[in-house]
């Protein structure tokens, strides 16, 4: 079979499509065949080196498909079922990926094989950061960050739905029409690609959107260029949730400073830690493929790349050009940019 590899981290000309070969389950596995892996910022950490691991590596912790073959005690599946996961044993970056039992996700009828592969990684930390690090409530005032990609679309959607008012935002005006979609408010959309000192000006955006009280949890996952903005703009015993680093990993600093904004909180959290028994992650997953059955959670696929365009896809997502989700399709053989 044809998989995405990396014999050393680096830029995403690592990524090498290779011939390996197909794996077998062994007990408590299912082998799927992969319809669409997602591409995540995790996969750039682990390629890059950003998060140290040993090489060679084999990319891509998420996707769905058919399962192909059955390992021993894994009665519960069948073949042909569709399933998703968000942690694959041999990358998803593949045409076949083998998934632990315990992490495979059955997919709710009616949901495309695409928008479940969009989904796990994703969705439930959306699910997780939204629902249960800071749980919002009717009246949240909620800082999100990068509201019209992945992970900040998905959480704009979950709090404005839990009642919270969101303050979001985004790169780019082009983004703008993507988060009033959502239901943001227009005033409430920041732009920061118009902002020439961010340190200081995205605090006083936010200060002034809460009349100076600041904000009650702000979620970001950009780090370094916003981490100092992010505190300046709490309100007192407010919260950071630092999940993600796209601009880069967050410096070192004194954790004095949070006494000096205010008493605040930070955490830096990660779906493991709120995925950590088979039930939570069942409930967690649940609740946002069912969503996106419904039509409750609106689920954007930004851009679709052949697997064997594998270093285009990364190359996409750390533009910050992007909006909803990258997937990987191993029966493509061209790539292109749908918005939908």
């Amino acid at each position: 079979m044809r998989a995405i590899t990396a014999q050393l981290p680096g830029v995403p000309e690592v990524l090498v499509p290779t011939e390996v070969p197909l794996p077998t389950p062994g007990p408590g596995e299912v082998l799927v065949k992969v319809a669409a892996a997602g591409v995540n910022f995790i996969d750039t950490y682990l390629r890059s080196g950003v998060y140290r691991t040993p090489f060679p590596i084999f990319p891509g912790s998420e996707g769905a498909g058919l399962i192909e073959q059955l390992g021993d005690g894994t009665e519960e599946f069948s073949l042909g079922q569709p399933v998703a996961w968000a942690n694959s044993l041999t990358g998803s970056y593949a045409e076949y990926a083998l998934v632990a039992a315990s992490q495979v996700l059955p997919l709710p009828p009616g949901l495309p094989l695409e928008t479940a592969a969009a989904l796990p990684l994703q969705g439930m930390t959306a699910d997780y950061l939204t629902r249960s690090t800071y749980g919002v409530t009717r009246g949240t005032q909620a800082v999100i960050y990068a509201a019209a990609g992945g992970v900040g679309g998905l959480a704009t959607q979950m709090a404005l739905a839990a009642g919270a008012r969101v303050i979001a935002t985004v790169g780019t005006a082009d983004k703008i029409a993507t988060v009033e979609a959502f239901g943001v408010e227009p005033s409430d959309i920041i732009v920061l690609g118009a902002m020439s000192q961010l340190e200081r000006q995205l605090p006083q955006a936010i200060l002034e959107r809460t009349n100076l009280a600041g904000a009650d949890v702000i979620y970001d996952g950009i780090g370094q260029t916003t981490f100092r903005a992010t505190l300046a703009a709490l309100r007192p015993r407010g919260m950071a949730v630092l999940y993600g680093g796209a601009s880069g990993q967050v410096e070192p600093f004194d954790p004095q400073e949070l006494n000096a904004h205010g008493s605040l909180y930070l955490t830096r959290p990660k779906l493991g830690d709120y995925s950590r028994t088979r039930q939570e992650l069942l409930d967690r997953a649940g609740r946002v493929l069912q969503a996106a059955v419904s039509g409750d959670l609106v689920v954007r696929i930004g851009q679709r790349f052949a697997l064997t365009n594998a270093v285009e896809a990364h190359r996409a997502i750390e533009s910050g050009l992007t909006q909803g989700k990258i997937l990987l399709i191993p029966g493509a053989t061209t790539w292109d940019t749908p918005n939908q």
